[in-house]
């Protein structure tokens, strides 16, 4: 939901026609729409705050992921026959548990840079607005391709950390449709 609505904004900018006369399609004139400054800081902040929450999601199940590779480690070092087939079950418990873990990380790594671009985005819209009444155009302009530049690394980093994030709920959701599987098996015996 979030990568769309950051996209259709960025869209909305780049796409919209000049307003009154200027010649620069990222240029938002302030006179006739107050809301455009204030539109082009507070969406970063607000995509910002959702990334932090989506950092503190991903460590969870990050955390939870280790834990659990932990937890079959333990078991796999008390095992005395590590070819029963427990102890096959839980080695591949536990290299899926590492894929996971593996997958977090990544993911985690670019919500960061979802974090820093989307923050970034937010100062550089900020600094573009302090310098607008100063006419110094070629700033402002800097600024307006920078935080431009800026959201579309967030999210393109915010798309990729998604899709990082499903492949590993698609692993996890595997893992318990094995386990159920192995378990409705053993019942019928």
């Amino acid at each position: 939901m979030i990568p769309s609505a950051t996209l259709i904004f960025l869209l909305e900018i780049l796409l919209s026609p000049p307003l009154r006369g200027t010649d620069n399609l990222l240029r938002m004139d302030a006179s006739n729409n107050p809301f455009a400054i204030l539109s082009l800081i507070v969406a970063p902040a607000i995509l910002t705050n959702a990334s932090s929450v989506l950092i503190m999601s991903t460590s969870n199940r990050l955390a939870r992921a280790v834990d659990r590779a932990r937890e079959l480690s333990k078991q796999l070092e008390a095992e005395t026959d590590l070819k029963c087939p427990t102890a096959v079950r839980r080695l591949k418990e536990l290299a899926t548990a590492e894929d996971r873990a593996l997958l977090l990380l990544k993911g985690l790594r670019s919500f960061y840079v979802t974090l820093g671009a989307f923050s970034c985005a937010a100062l550089l819209s900020l600094l573009g607005a302090v310098l607008a009444p100063f006419e110094t155009r070629f700033f402002v302009e800097m600024m307006e391709i920078g935080g431009v530049a800026a959201g579309v690394v967030a999210v393109t980093s915010l798309m990729n950390g998604s899709r990082l994030l499903l492949r590993e709920t698609r692993i996890a959701v595997q893992v318990l449709s094995d386990r159920a599987a192995g378990l409705r098996a053993r019942a019928e015996i």
